[in-house]
C-alpha cells in the first residue's frame, strides 16, 4: 500500500466520522476533535524515515550485476542521508534479495509494498523480473524505478526505466559496426523477451542500413554448452556476431568460443558494461568485442568522475562498477529529485514531479526524464576491448533521446495513462 492508498483510507475514516458526528448529533466540539484528530492523522505519514525499496538479485545466476546495484543504492541512500536526506527526513534502504528467482520477485514486490509500505520500489534485472512484477506495480499505483538496460518499449504510467534502450544502444551502434567490418550478421540470444526483442532491434535497424541477418539462435537460459551454436558460428562466417546472451551460464559461451579459435568481431548491447566479462576470461575471448554503454569503470578517468572510487570507499571488495550501477544510482537520486520538488512522497503528485524533465547529474553526464516516455536522455558511449581486454573509447553519442516509444508508437504518459509494452515491427 502506498502514500496515495494511506490517504484514500485516511478518507474513508473521515467520512465514516463524520456520519457518525451527523447520525449521533454531536456536539461542535466534538467534531472540532474529530477534524484534530485527521489533521494528526495527516501529519504522520510525512514523520519518520522515508522507505526506499530494493529488491535485486545479491544471490543466484544474476548476483554479478544485482550485487553492484545494491552497492549503488547503498551509496546514493547514503549520500543522501548526509547531505540531509529527503525533504528533511532520514532515508532507509528496506532491501531485499530476489535470489534470480521471477517467483519470489512477486512475493517480495508484494511484500515490500503491502507489508513494508515503501515509497517507491527500484526492483529487477531481467526483463523477466520486470514484467513479473509489473501488474503488481500497476494494481497497487506504486512508482517503480527499473534501473537497468533492457529491449525498450515499456509505456507504463507508474514505471520509470532509467538503463539503455535500443534508441541509445542499437540505433547509433549498428552503422558505426557496419563501417568497420561489414552487413552480414549473426545473432546469438537469450531465449526470452529481452533477448528476443533486442535480436528484433537489430534485424530491423540492420535491414533498414542495407544490411542482413545470416542466421538467428535463440538459447534457453539454463543453457550453458556452446559446441553446436559455435560450429554453426563458424560455417556461416558471418562479418559481425551479436551476441545477446546473459547469466552465469551463458557467459560459458566465451570461453569455448576462445578454445575453439573463434575471432569473429562481436556487438553487443550488455556484455563487458554488466557483468564484466572481458575481466572475467582470460584474453583474447572478448577481443574485438563493442559495446554500447552508459558507463563503465574504465571511463572514469575521461568522464572525470570518482564515481567507482566512492562505491569502493563503502565496499572494498566491489569486484565492479558497471552500466547498472551507474543507472541504480542515477534512478534513486532521480526519484528524490522528482519528491523534493513535489514537497512530499505522494505517489502521483511524486509521478508527475518525476514528468517535468528532471534532471541528475550522473556518473556519465546529465540524465533526464523524458516526460512522454519515463524514460532517459543520456550519453552514451561506443566502446571495444582489444585482443588484451583493455577497454577503448571509440565514440560518444551526446543527449540521445528515446524517442521510438512516442514517435512511433504515441506513447505520452504525461497526458494519456498506459501500461503496455511495445515491439518493434
Amino acid at each position: 500500500m502506498g502514500d496515495g492508498d494511506i490517504g484514500t483510507a485516511a478518507a474513508t475514516q473521515t467520512i465514516t466520522r463524520r456520519r457518525l458526528v451527523r447520525d449521533s448529533a454531536l456536539t461542535a466540539g466534538a467534531l472540532a476533535l474529530a477534524s484534530q484528530i485527521d489533521i494528526t492523522y495527516a501529519l504522520a505519514q510525512d514523520e519518520g524515515p522515508i522507505k526506499v525499496g530494493w529488491l535485486g538479485d545479491r544471490t543466484g545466476d544474476f548476483s554479478v550485476v544485482g550485487i553492484q546495484k545494491f552497492n549503488a543504492a547503498n551509496l546514493a541512500v547514503n549520500e543522501l542521508n548526509e547531505a540531509g536526506g529527503v525533504l528533511g527526513r532520514e532515508l532507509t534502504l528496506v532491501a531485499e534479495d530476489a535470489q534470480s528467482d521471477n517467483q519470489r520477485y512477486q512475493q517480495m514486490t508484494r511484500k515490500l509494498i503491502l507489508q513494508d509500505q515503501v515509497d517507491v520500489l527500484h526492483a529487477g534485472f531481467t526483463s523477466a523480473s520486470r514484467e513479473a512484477i509489473r501488474p503488481i506495480i500497476d494494481q497497487n499505483q506504486v512508482l517503480y524505478f527499473y534501473n537497468n538496460q533492457y529491449e525498450g518499449g515499456v509505456c507504463d504510467s507508474w514505471v520509470f526505466p532509467t538503463g539503455a534502450v535500443p534508441d541509445h544502444q542499437v540505433v547509433p551502434f549498428v552503422p558505426a559496426v557496419m563501417e568497420r567490418f561489414g552487413n552480414r550478421f549473426y545473432t546469438i540470444a537469450a531465449d526470452y523477451n529481452f533477448g528476443q526483442l533486442t535480436a528484433d532491434w537489430f534485424k530491423t535497424t540492420i535491414e533498414a542500413q542495407g544490411g542482413e541477418i545470416i542466421g538467428e539462435e535463440f538459447i534457453p537460459l539454463s543453457v550453458s554448452q556452446f559446441s553446436t551454436s559455435i560450429t554453426n558460428i563458424q560455417n556461416a562466417a558471418p562479418d559481425v556476431l551479436i551476441v545477446l546472451l546473459v547469466g552465469i551460464a551463458q557467459s560459458s559461451f566465451y570461453e569455448q568460443k576462445n578454445a575453439a579459435g573463434m575471432q569473429v568481431p562481436m556487438a553487443t548491447t550488455i556484455n563487458m558494461g554488466q557483468g564484466y566479462e572481458h575481466l572475467r576470461f582470460p584474453p583474447p575471448a572478448l577481443n574485438n568485442m563493442y559495446v554500447t554503454v552508459n558507463f563503465m569503470e574504465e571511463l572514469a578517468e575521461q568522464l572525470e568522475t570518482d564515481f567507482p572510487d566512492r562505491i569502493r570507499a563503502l565496499y572494498p571488495d566491489a569486484e565492479y562498477v558497471g552500466m547498472e550501477a551507474a543507472a541504480e544510482y542515477e534512478g534513486i537520486n532521480l526519484w528524490a529529485l522528482a519528491a523534493e520538488a513535489a514537497g512530499t512522497t505522494e505517489q502521483d503528485a511524486v509521478r508527475q514531479a518525476l514528468e517535468t524533465n528532471i534532471t541528475f547529474e550522473g556518473p556519465a553526464g546529465p540524465v533526464t526524464i523524458d516526460p512522454a516516455t519515463h524514460h532517459t536522455i543520456r550519453n552514451i558511449f561506443l566502446v571495444h576491448a582489444d585482443e588484451e581486454h583493455n577497454i577503448v573509447l571509440d565514440d560518444t553519442f551526446e543527449a540521445v533521446r528515446p524517442d521510438w516509444l512516442s514517435q512511433e508508437m504515441g506513447c505520452n504518459l504525461a497526458e494519456t495513462p498506459d501500461n503496455t509494452q511495445y515491439v518493434p515491427e
